[in-house]
């Protein structure tokens, strides 16, 4: 790799991103306390294993990613078949037990998609000059989205579905989708909202609606949850209680304290400011990948590079939004601060990636 592409590289992200992962190894280490601090141990080695695996990525041209990419798409679509015929955990069948730690196809399967999205849309606009608005090229990039999304569903786990949804979005605005379809779209979700709702959605998935809605009316069974998580926010107030002297994080309120509810173990036993600090390190993330995505070389870069935000601004949205009981619980987790190999080497991943475009720009994109 040339020194000017190093040089061009935004290596905020990388600070940011292993800022996010320190803090959320610290609410680990209190929050695995009864625990001997087990999953506080595996965080760290898939931190190592992460950073390992992004720089190898980082120095791969993203442009033999996205022309490899038709072969990954494949073969994830073959691992998403297969997990749904394993034993389910927590109700769903999203994992593939392989001995010491277990794989989440799903969260690669993210990766994958975006660069997949990013072949099937630059081959279009090299053969049509930029015009992705016709309805059959619009319906193929669907069709690419559509078949992970509805073996995602299938597990069922719906909030890496609405990571789809989102990061599709910000791909067709990127490529110049007309404002038509944008309006049609609208128009579309405020229609079938109502219909989802009643016949379509099972009865798990409207009980969380309904809770989130109204979670004092269930206090001790589904709401449960989102009324701890309020609490151990709210307790935290400007400082916080102090790490290992949270009462709703140490007397076990909360659930899954590691994954879904770190952001509370964060607010209680941290406080308003780091709490604020992660929201803002959070926004960096998506400001950057935005940035690269409009500075890219070529329009393959900028697609990936806005899939990437897109991602980055569901997971923190929604993330934050649920335990602070303004957004409904999907089990979405907090990226680079939850615990989870998957997740932590997917964000990473994606790290990479963006290092590698903002590498590849040209030096009068910074004199400009």
């Amino acid at each position: 790799m040339r020194k000017r592409e190093l040089k061009n590289m935004e290596w905020g992200l990388l600070v940011v991103a292993i800022i996010l992962s320190i803090i959320g190894l610290i609410a680990l280490f209190s929050a695995t306390q009864e625990a001997e601090q087990d999953d506080f141990k595996k965080q760290i080695i898939w931190l190592v294993v992460s950073i390992i695996i992004m720089v190898i990525v980082m120095l791969i041209n993203y442009e033999i990613l996205v022309k490899l990419s038709p072969v990954f798409y494949g073969i994830f679509m073959i691992l998403l078949i297969a997990v749904l015929f394993t034993k389910p955990v927590n109700g769903a069948t999203s994992w593939f037990d392989i001995g010491i730690f277990s794989l989440q196809p799903s969260e690669f399967a993210k990766i994958v998609v975006i660069l997949f999205l990013a072949f099937i849309i630059s081959k279009i606009q090299e053969k049509y000059i930029e015009d992705i608005n016709r309805p059959t090229r619009l319906l193929i990039i669907f069709v690419v989205v559509a078949i992970p999304l509805l073996l995602i569903i299938k597990q069922p786990d719906y909030g890496t579905a609405m990571a789809f949804c989102i990061a599709l979005a910000m791909i067709l605005f990127t490529s110049g989708i007309d404002k038509k379809y944008i309006i049609g779209t609208i128009i579309l979700i405020c229609v079938t909202i109502p219909v989802l709702y009643n016949f379509i959605l099972p009865e798990h998935a409207k009980k969380r609606i309904d809770i989130f809605l109204n979670p004092e009316s269930d206090p001790r069974g589904s709401g449960y949850n989102i009324i701890q998580s309020k609490l151990a926010i709210g307790a935290g107030q400007l400082t916080g209680m102090g790490l290992l002297k949270g009462n709703q994080t140490q007397l076990g309120y909360l659930y899954p304290k590691t994954t879904d509810f770190i952001y509370s173990v964060i607010g209680e036993e941290m406080g308003f400011l780091i709490a604020g600090t992660v929201i803002i390190l959070y926004v960096f993330l998506v400001t950057k990948a935005l940035y690269i995505a409009k500075t890219a070389k070529d329009s393959t870069g900028s697609i990936v590079a806005a899939g990437i935000a897109g991602i980055f601004l569901f997971h923190m949205t929604e993330n934050i939004g649920m335990v602070m009981g303004l957004l409904p619980i999907t089990g979405v987790p907090l990226l680079f601060v939850s615990y989870g190999g998957s997740s932590l080497i997917t964000s990473y991943i994606l790290i990479g990636i963006l290092l590698n475009i903002s590498g590849k720009r040209q030096k009068t994109i910074f004199v400009k």
